[in-house]
Parts: C-alpha cells; structure tokens; sequence
C-alpha cells in the first residue's frame, strides 16, 4: 500500500469513528445487522421505568433515561477501486439526574437488563451528590410537560440500509468513472449512512421512541496540469440529508441550468456533479488568479451555508454567549447586553435568520430533543435585528422564557446532552428575485459555489471565507472562473452589507454531520437553509501562495 492510499483509508476510518454513536465504540457488524429492528419498544420502556425509578428512590427531583443505538455503515472508494465498506453499531444506556439542584450524569454499554440500568441511575444520582460541593447555583428547569408514549421517524422511501451493497458500489465507480473520462487525475467518493434509534423517558411522564435516518454522498475531484505541476481540487456539491436513499436520484428534466451547480432541495445527481466537477477543475488549474480588492459577493446556498454556521449559528448559542461553551471553539460577540437594547443591528433589514428543528430534510430534523422537548421554530435575527438565541431547559429562564427552544442533543448514548444548534438559515426573500436578476446590476463581483477553508476568532467575529468555485462578474455578466478567492470580513459589517436575497424558488437546505462543540468534544447534525444572497463591498484577498 502506497502513502497516499494508506492516508486515505485511515482517515475515512478517522471520520466514521466521527459518526453519530461512534465516539462510544462501535462494533463491526454485517450489513444485514444493519436491518435488525433492535430491541421491543416494550423492553425499552422496562429499562428506562427501572432506571426512572431507582433515581428517584436515591433521591433525584428529575431523571432522563435515554437508550440509544446507532447504526454506521460507509462505502468508500477511489478510481476504480472499493477501498473500504464498513458497518458499525453502538448500543447503550444514559441517565441523567438532578438531585438538589445540582446535575449528575452516568451511563452504560450494552445495558441489557432492568437491574443494569438501575445501577446506572444509581451511579447518577452519587454523581450529582458529589457535585453539589462545587455548584454554585441550583439548576432551574423549566417546566415540561409529558408526552405520554409517542414516536418519531424520518420521513424516506428507501431505507439506506435495504438497499444492496453492490448498488452503492456500482454507483460510485460510476460517478468515479465518469469524472475520469471528463479529465479527472484523481477521484475519491463516499457513502455515508446513518441511523440513530433514540429512546427517551422523562419523570415528566414521555416515552419518546424516534428513528432518525441521514445519508452523505461526497466525492473530491482532483485536476492536475502537467505541464506546470499546478492541481486544483472540486469537492462534491452533495449535502448531507435526513432522507432515504431516494435522495441519490437522476436530475429531472426540468431541473434549474445555466448555473453551475447541481444541488437541490430532493434529489442530488452525483454522477453529473462528478462530470461536472471533472470539467471544472481543468477550468480552475487555467483561471485567472484574482485581483485583491473590494467587490460585491454573490454567494450560492451551497456556500453561504459555511458563513451563516460560523457567524450566525454559533454565535447565538446562549451558552457561548454567557461563556459557559468556550473550548470548542469559543464564546460570542453577540453578548446580552446587544439582545437586550432590542436595537442592535446584526445585520441589514434584508436578514433575517430563524433557529428551527423541524425543516423536512434538515439534518437537525427530529420530532423531540434529547431532553423530551417538542420541536419547533423561532426567530433569531428579525429585519436586522438580533431578537433571541438558541437554548434549553435550563437557560431560558436567562431569557424571561418558560419553554424550551428544543435543542438539546447528545452525540451518544454515553455523552450528556446539551445546549446544540438547530438548524440556523437565512429566510428567503419576500419579493420575486431570480440569482440571474440578482446578479445582473452587479458592475464588480465575484459568484462564489460551495464552501472551501476557514477561520473565524474566538468570539465569532473577524471571519476568512473560501470557496469551491469562483466566478467574476463584470456589468451584470459572468465572465469567466477565478481562483486563489477568499473574503475577509467581522459578523456585524457582513450581515449590515446584504442588500438583496433570492426568493423561496431558490431556497436550499444545505446539511452537515459534524457540528463540533464541547469538552470532551461531541458532534451534532445540522442544516442551514438560504437562497442565493449578494453582500456589497466586501473585501476579497488573493490566496495564492508566493514563492
């Protein structure tokens, strides 16, 4: 095995030990496993109502029992090659308690029966009696009422899992072979499939049984002149969903053209994105290095989903905000004192920006949080105006609220949960725009597709953008591809210079498996939705590296 293989494998190895579950040590399994329904919903309300009630034997106020288990499996190959498929499973027990105000929290693999679930409890509650020496402020919870036994299941028409192995393999070395016969040097593809069973009970009185689905086709296209050494990369433009296996359909014939670009809300063609994406790396390797300067941004779903996360969607986390979240990675800006003024302008009146767990699609898409909270939609950011943040049982009371926002999540059955991003996105605008009339008064600009390298400082403020792919625009044309393009600007400047955003027609949700936060760090699902947006004045630098 060559370098570049060995590094290849191993690291897709690295990403599904990422998956939802793995942190807790996933064991390979056969992918006829994968189809096995798991235990009696019967069972599961035995195991949880033992531990339930253990915990309030030894004195807890509340207890959470969550069961869980997770289900991997990924396809990955390169060329003409399958390089790995891989099935994983995870299974176990968490409970959480609260015992005189104070948090305790324990849990347990492969808990099968009602008296190790008990012990769990038990070992919770001694957790949060330990605690108690360092608290230095009682938890409030705010209310919650039970929902009785209900159940939750993302909507697909095909299970990710009954679809054969050879059909997935068949589909990436044609997707493979396609971006090699338009001129591809290198190609990597992927098929990431996930299933999470979470059971959730409450001494509020839920027996929540949810049966999440979510799929991640991605491919990296590699393009190399070999006349001056020079390569350029294109990553797909496929987004993670919570759907089935109907999502991997051929584009319908009335699809969107003319923009490059073959991501939308329903389906994603992966084989003509992979043709596409061949064609443009070769155009990427000749285009015109850019020239640094001020120009007006028009930025594609498919990118803005990047820039909206980091400087929006984090930055409204209340926990990070209060400083309580700040090793992954940081506080905000976006402090309490600016929610409070009512006045302050996060962005122009054009932005408006809503948290929601609920968007059909969206990978944050679940019907109760992982503290038995239904669902729902809020605004974060309304006109320009910075309005709410995003947070959970025990904050709201922070805000004056007495409900939660239901985003509460664990990554695992042994990780606690806590405070999460919804999924954060840009609303469409109000008034008829296509992008080709959002981008035909533009004198000096730049269409940005997809999203590239990063970063972004400490209280989610001064942020560099990348993308995948560039092109200038000059008098309301697009002229031609650019490369080596990243933009430079602070949260507030950004938002304040979006002048216009495309209509509902336009709209995507753009998803993600790996949302990290916390220490130790968890990785939650999530979306953000927008449609195309144009942002005046912004400066763009020239990242080519000089020699």
């Amino acid at each position: 095995m060559n370098r570049r293989d060995f590094i290849q494998l191993t690291s897709a190895g690295a990403g599904a030990l990422l998956l939802p579950g793995m942190a807790a040590g996933g064991r390979v399994i056969d992918a006829e496993a994968l189809l096995d329904p798991g235990l009696d919903l019967a069972i599961k309300k035995r195991l949880a109502d033992a531990g339930l009630n253990a915990a309030k034997a030894k004195g807890a106020s509340y207890a959470d029992v969550r069961i869980g288990r997770y289900l991997n499996q990924f396809v990955t190959t390169r060329e003409d090659k399958v390089q790995s498929i891989v099935n994983l499973e995870s299974f176990g027990v968490g409970v959480r308690v609260l015992v005189n105000g104070c948090w305790g929290f324990a849990s347990l693999g492969d808990a099968s029966t009602e008296a190790q679930v008990a012990e769990t409890a038990e070992i919770a509650v001694q957790v949060a009696k330990a605690n108690i020496a360092l608290l230095d402020e009682p938890v409030q919870l705010a209310p919650q009422k039970g929902f009785g036994e209900v159940s939750y299941k993302t909507p697909f028409t095909k299970n990710l899992f009954e679809i054969p192995i050879k059909e997935k393999v068949d589909l990436l070395l044609s997707v493979n072979g396609a971006a090699m016969a338009n001129g591809a040097n290198f190609i990597n593809s992927v098929l990431f499939m996930v299933n999470e069973q979470k059971y959730f009970a409450s001494t509020d009185g839920s027996y929540i049984d949810q049966d999440i689905h979510r799929i991640w086709p991605t491919f990296t296209v590699t393009g190399i002149d070999r006349a001056t050494g020079q390569f350029q990369t294109r990553n797909s433009l496929g987004t993670a969903k919570a759907m089935g296996y109907e999502y991997l359909q051929t584009a319908p014939p009335d699809r969107i053209t003319g923009r490059p670009t073959t991501l939308f809300n329903n389906y994603y063609d992966m084989l003509d994105d992979a043709t596409l994406a061949a064609r443009q790396v070769k155009e990427k390797v000749k285009a015109k290095s850019v020239e640094a300067g001020k120009y007006d941004l028009v930025l594609d779903p498919s990118h803005l989903r990047l820039t909206i996360h980091e400087s929006v969607g984090h930055a409204t986390e209340l926990d990070r905000v209060l400083g309580y979240e700040a090793n992954l990675a940081g506080t905000s800006f976006a402090t309490m004192d600016k929610w409070k003024s009512k006045t302050f302008k996060y962005g122009s009146p054009q932005v408006t920006v809503f948290a929601d767990k609920i968007q059909p699609g969206s990978m944050g898409a679940v019907g109760w949080d992982d503290e038995g909270v239904k669902t729902k939609k809020w605004d974060l950011i309304k006109d320009g105006i910075l309005v709410n943040y995003q947070a959970i049982r025990d904050q709201v009371h922070m805000l004056g609220e007495t409900e939660s926002h239901g985003c509460c999540y664990a990554d695992s059955w042994n990780a606690v949960q806590f405070q999460r991003m919804a999924n954060v996105s840009l609303a469409p605008g109000t008034q008829p725009l296509s992008v080709d009339e959002l981008i035909k008064d533009v004198k000096k600009g730049i269409y940005i597709i997809g999203y590239g390298s990063y970063s972004i400082d400490q209280q989610r403020y001064n942020f560099q953008f990348g993308g995948q792919l560039f092109y200038e625009i000059k008098d309301g044309q697009i002229t031609g591809m650019l490369k080596d393009v990243a933009y430079q600007s602070n949260t507030q400047e950004f938002w304040n210079s979006c002048v216009k955003v495309s209509d509902q027609r336009d709209y995507r949700v753009e998803g993600s498996f790996f949302d990290g936060k916390g220490q130790p760090p968890q990785l939650s699902c999530v979306s953000h939705g927008s449609a195309t947006a144009r942002f005046n004045g912004v400066n763009v630098i020239n990242t080519a590296r000089k020699v």
